[in-house]
């Protein structure tokens, strides 16, 4: 019998579609789309299984602006079908630009998208209380407006103005993920759970229904890595490296570090809520559901993380 292959997530972070300073056309987000697949090449070429996610953020923030420009001419889409939208739209960017890079590498695997459900609890103590920023910036008069037209809650987004808030809960289960694993590993790459997946809960009769809310891409990769027994989670994002004072004078950067010492570094609050945080917190959940290893870098340093010459390094 054959060695059974490794198999991987990779999550890919937001700048690897859409890029800042770079207008976000759909021609730009293709090119960054083929860039950010130069990490993903040699890990297919080494034999692994791969099960690909991404983030959505600026793709929803412009599907959102879209249903608000068009509000008086047609028919308003909820925030879960804006997720599931862009979920199916950049699977086809990712997937497209992964066959043709496969086709000119010679390389004989098929790539597959999968539309994703995330079954959150409807008592998710965020859906009370929303945090999770989306959609345009406004002055308060205009968010107070929105918000009593729209039932929209509202928050202060930093000094950049007011914006509308909504839950984001813990992911519970990858409703596909029997039918990802059984892909994957069939050797087919498959591009699962985009955006986190779209949010959906369990009603009193047993249904799924969709719920207005946007799942932490990180936290939902780890749970779809776990549920296909992957041992090696990737989590592509803006820096090289997980840092210790982050931007101050005695910035330090992480290497190879074991999940005790990353654990206490989070519980000392390194990471913040808002940049590193769910990320951390993500890898560490994936290593406590079993994982093997966890590397978070940046897209241009995947291959040589992967190669363990680059990026930060968490083993159990």
């Amino acid at each position: 019998m054959s060695p059974k292959k490794q198999t991987a997530v990779i999550a890919l972070g937001g700048n690897a579609i859409t890029k800042k300073g770079v207008p976000d056309t759909i021609a730009n987000q293709f090119a960054n789309t083929r860039q950010s697949l130069s990490g993903i090449i040699p890990l297919i070429k080494n034999g692994y299984n791969i099960a690909i996610t991404h983030g959505n953020g600026p793709q929803v923030g412009n599907a959102l602006l879209r249903v608000e420009m068009a509000r008086e001419t047609a028919p308003i889409l909820p925030l879960g079908i804006c997720v599931a939208d862009t979920e199916g739209g950049m699977g086809y960017m990712i997937e497209q630009s992964l066959q043709n890079r496969l086709r000119k590498e010679k390389i004989k695997r098929d790539v597959v998208t999968i539309v994703t459900q995330v079954v959150v609890d409807k008592d998710d103590p965020s859906i009370k209380d929303p945090s999770k920023y989306v959609g345009q910036f406004y002055d308060y008069n205009t968010a107070r407006k929105y918000a009593k037209e729209r039932g929209w809650q509202i928050k202060k987004d930093a000094d950049r103005g007011w914006r509308r808030v909504v839950a984001s809960p813990l992911p519970i289960e990858i409703l596909e993920s029997k039918q990802i694993k059984t892909l994957v590993d069939k050797s087919v790459v498959v591009i699962a759970a985009g955006g986190g997946g779209i949010p959906v809960f369990i009603d009193d009769n047993g249904d799924y229904d969709g719920v207005d809310a946007v799942i932490d891409k990180d936290r939902a990769s780890a749970l779809l890595a776990k549920a296909i027994g992957a041992e090696l989670l990737i989590i592509l994002t803006g820096v090289d490296n997980v840092a210790l004072n982050f931007g101050k004078l005695d910035q330090k950067l992480l290497g190879s570090i074991k999940y005790k010492e990353m654990k206490k570094y989070l519980n000392e609050g390194h990471f913040p809520p808002g940049s590193m945080g769910p990320k951390v917190e993500a890898a560490l959940g994936f290593l406590e559901m079993g994982g093997k290893k966890v590397i978070i870098t940046s897209i241009e340093n995947a291959y040589e993380a992967v190669s363990g010459n680059a990026g930060t390094i968490i083993t159990v």
